[in-house]
């Protein structure tokens, strides 16, 4: 049995170890918090204390908040690059930039350990569901080594390169698409109130149309009218940190990017009024504009 650790079990990590357990695997995790470790003995993982109690496992997911956390857990005092024995894999499931993937393929080198850089896209809902899109780079080899335990965990598996930092690319590409989507969810909904449309007829007409007729409007907007800001596994934090990546790598490679940039700034300004909301707090924030508020 090929043996699986998780470092960080958050909604995200813990979602993917339940199913690297339903799939079979022998899974340990790891997180800051020892009640979360705690969570994943209770449903028939190993609780790990610290990165050297992952020292066996074959394949490793790093699913944690920032570039500098993965740079640390892989290459920081005690971490895998000296727990793991050579042939092992390190996956980056985490968002970070790619400069940043590729500083943790410079860290390994010459260490006989394996990288697949391969952010996923999906949150809570996919993690727990194991439907979550992942965007791979990595050698070939390596990706057909690690596959199984890529599809115990993703829906949709793709191999985006063999470059380290290719997947992160391709999540940075696609999250200026997914911020730009949820502001135009946010406006539309927020305007159609202002101007005394009922919620349920703003839901039922743009969820009729083939560019509304999809589960992310209908989870989004559902959300919405439930008034339902806080606690539903998309942290407003996780966005706005996820386009900042998008806005560096545009001004990197001097590209304009004007839909993106306006959005990210809504969602800056969202983060500011409510720290703790999920991304469609920044509803809340529009209808402060009008006093008419968007609800069923």
């Amino acid at each position: 049995m090929k043996k699986v650790a998780i470092v960080g079990l958050g909604n995200m990590g813990m979602g993917m170890a339940k199913n690297l357990l339903s799939a079979g695997f022998s899974v340990a995790g790891c997180d800051l918090r020892r009640e979360r470790a705690e969570m994943l003995a209770d449903l028939g993982g190993v609780a790990a204390d610290s990165l050297a109690d992952l020292a066996q496992a074959d394949a490793v997911f790093v699913m944690v908040m920032s570039g500098a956390q993965v740079i640390g857990v892989v290459a920081g005092a005690g971490g895998l690059k000296d727990a793991l024995s050579p042939g092992a894999t390190i996956i980056v499931s985490a968002t970070i930039q790619p400069a940043e993937a590729r500083a943790v393929e410079a860290a390994l080198a010459g260490s006989g350990l394996n990288l697949i850089d391969s952010p996923v896209s999906g949150g809570q809902f996919g993690a727990e569901a194991g439907t979550l899109t992942l965007m791979a780079a990595a050698d070939q080899a390596v990706f057909e080594t690690n596959r199984d335990v890529l599809n115990a965990v993703g829906e949709r598996v793709f191999h985006v390169g063999e470059s380290i930092g290719m997947g992160q690319t391709v999540k940075a590409a696609l999250q200026a698409l997914i911020g730009v989507s949820f502001v135009g969810i946010f406006e539309s909904l927020a305007l159609g109130a202002a101007a005394g449309i009922k919620g349920e007829t703003l839901y039922e007409v743009f969820s009729s149309t083939h560019v509304a007729n999809t589960p992310f409007f209908k989870n989004c907007a559902g959300l919405i009218m439930q008034r339902k800001f806080e606690d539903s596994g998309s942290h407003i934090a996780t966005m706005h940190k996820d386009m900042g990546i998008s806005m560096s790598l545009a001004h990197e490679k001097g590209m304009p990017l004007f839909a993106t940039s306006a959005a990210y700034e809504l969602f800056q300004a969202g983060i500011s009024r409510f720290p703790e909301g999920d991304n469609w707090a920044i509803v809340k924030l529009l209808e402060e504009f009008s006093g008419a508020e968007v609800s069923w």
